[in-house]
């Protein structure tokens, strides 16, 4: 029984290693960019209103 328990544990940890590597991976390829993307989208969105905004100044 001593051994079912430890290849149990051993077994558990490494799903879970999976899962959170495959969560990570999926983070880091997927969702980064498309938030890096909308930031710099907003980024010019800010800027363009300034712009904007400054050069109708009278």
């Amino acid at each position: 029984m001593k051994q079912f328990s430890k290849g149990f544990l051993v077994g558990t940890l490494a799903t879970l290693g999976a899962l959170a590597s495959g969560v990570f991976t999926f983070h880091k390829t997927v969702i980064k960019p498309i938030e890096e993307t909308e930031e710099k989208f907003d980024t010019n969105r800010r800027a363009a209103v300034r712009k904007g905004r400054s050069s109708h100044q009278f």
